[in-house]
């Protein structure tokens, strides 16, 4: 079985919980300019205001914005100005070698550290209580995201064992959800997994999974094993 945790991009979470006072340590080489400079790559070597203020939004955002929000909250024109800002202040990250990078998630757009930092920024800060996954419960979660939309007799069926409980737990931190009802008799529900899901995973959509291709099955090719009763 194939773990969720062992093949996902891990995001830490955003950087809010730093004080303001730390903000562009380390990354800020030239301050806030008004005019727009770029190298010979189109990569802004220093933060425009506009730049800072869209900046500044991120990193006080609880949670992914749209673009629309963004434009809205740095008081940009409109929202493709606002993802045009976001990939020169990317290049900025990266040419700077900056600890973080703002990412496309499922909902929008957010600031979070990169990956190579988790084992380092996880013995600071535990993870969110939502990740934090029995084996049982990660395998059962692992199966709905990559054959959802199934019913509950489909996953007890993969897993050889009841699974009401762990369902619960998996909807009580808001990683899954009932998307619908299967034709079969009865009408089971159908479950699929959240949009908290892919923002907690980093994912921007579940056709993201690993492996998605080859682990997940079109929906007309799943069929609950209660449609025999019919």
């Amino acid at each position: 079985m194939l773990e969720l945790s062992s093949g996902l991009p891990v995001w830490t979470s955003p950087l809010s919980a730093l004080p303001a006072s730390w903000w562009g340590r380390g990354c800020s080489r030239s301050g806030v300019a008004e005019s727009d400079t770029t190298n010979t790559e189109g990569v802004a070597t220093r933060r425009t205001a506009a730049m800072a203020r869209l900046e500044a939004a991120l990193f006080v955002a609880s949670g992914p914005l749209g673009s629309k929000k963004l434009a809205q909250f740095a008081s940009l024109p409109e929202a493709t100005h606002a993802v045009e800002l976001i990939e020169q202040l990317n290049g900025y990250y990266d040419e700077s070698g900056c600890a973080f990078r703002v990412e496309r998630l499922a909902t929008g757009y957010q600031l979070l550290t990169r990956p190579e930092f988790e084992r380092w920024l996880d013995k600071i800060h535990e993870r969110q209580a939502r990740l934090k996954l029995s084996p049982p419960t990660m395998e059962t979660l692992t199966i709905i995201a990559y054959r959802q939309p199934l019913t509950r007799a489909d996953l007890e069926s993969i897993r050889g064992v009841q699974s009401v409980e762990l369902l619960k737990q998996l909807m009580e931190r808001g990683l899954v959800k009932i998307v619908g009802e299967h034709d079969s008799l009865g009408r089971p529900y159908l479950y699929g997994t959240t949009r908290l899901f892919l923002e907690s995973y980093g994912l921007r959509s579940i056709e993201d999974l690993p492996m998605a291709d080859e682990l997940r099955r079109p929906s007309h090719a799943i069929e609950s094993p209660l449609a025999a009763v019919e």
